[in-house]
């Protein structure tokens, strides 16, 4: 009759490996390698060997448990500053890495439970109570400030005022948008152009003029151009300009301007 052994479930060979070295109370820098091997092989031999996905892991610490074994029965290597390389410092690390983060896990799980058996009780202060404002302390507020540090703090803010002025810029007034009738500046040039045969340009422009009135009356002029209505000559640059009307026009409706 088989004896049914019931073994300690481990998630994963390092969780091992930490058992078996707190069992053995090994001092975890520096590990018994043969015994500890041995003892591993044996748990593996116990083993439920249908879930190969958990035996293949288990597999692996074997096959680097029996590396290490191997590599310390031979002539220990040396590093680069001439010291013995431990064919087991690789595994400690990851032994004591392990050993943090199990902790660790452990630590937040007690605190979960911990958390859950804690119990807040709700806000219940009077109206009046939060409503209620601690008066102010002048003297407090003020502290060592004097009317005279007042006055020359003042002034320091005055100053940067001054220094933001362009001194340029200030000294136009305020820029205002002018507007032009474009239709009455037309029928004034409609009806210029009916009582006179031949003018200058300048003539056009009532007076004073600003530059917005140039542009439109300008405009109108060259709109009069391609309508064949004027002919427009200058001698040279910046000469006079001389308008010519080609025909007589008996109404305003021939010139093809609006009323003024």
């Amino acid at each position: 009759m088989a004896i049914s052994v019931k073994l300690e479930k481990f998630e994963g060979p390092l969780d091992l490996l930490l058992h078996l070295i707190e069992k053995n109370k090994i001092d975890i820098y520096d590990i018994p390698i043969v015994e500890i091997t041995e003892q591993y092989l044996d748990y593996i031999r116990a083993m439920d060997h249908e879930d190969l996905d958990v035996v293949s892991e288990f597999l692996v610490m074997a096959a680097t448990l029996l590396d290490i074994k191997c590599k310390m029965l031979l002539p220990r290597e040396v590093d680069e500053e001439g010291e013995e390389v431990d064919p087991r410092a690789e595994l400690v690390e990851r032994l004591l890495e392990y050993k943090l983060y199990k902790y660790m896990s452990q630590e937040l799980k007690d605190r979960e439970m911990t958390a859950g058996k804690a119990v807040y009780r709700g806000e219940r202060l009077p109206e009046e109570i939060k409503a209620y404002k601690a008066p102010l302390n002048y003297e407090e507020l003020i502290g060592d400030m004097s009317i005279p540090k007042l006055y020359a703090l003042f002034e320091q803010l005055l100053k940067r005022q001054e220094d933001k002025i362009d001194p340029i810029r200030s000294q136009y007034g305020d820029i205002k948008k002018e507007a032009v009738d474009a239709e009455k500046k037309a029928g004034y040039v409609g009806h210029f152009i009916l009582s006179h045969k031949h003018f200058r340009f300048q003539e056009l422009l009532e007076s004073p003029h600003s530059r917005e009135e140039i542009v439109v009356t300008f405009l109108v002029l060259l709109e009069l151009m391609r309508m064949g209505k004027v002919t427009v000559e200058q001698d040279g640059l910046f000469d006079d300009i001389h308008i010519t009307s080609r025909e007589t026009f008996e109404d305003d409706e021939d010139i093809g301007v609006g009323e003024t």
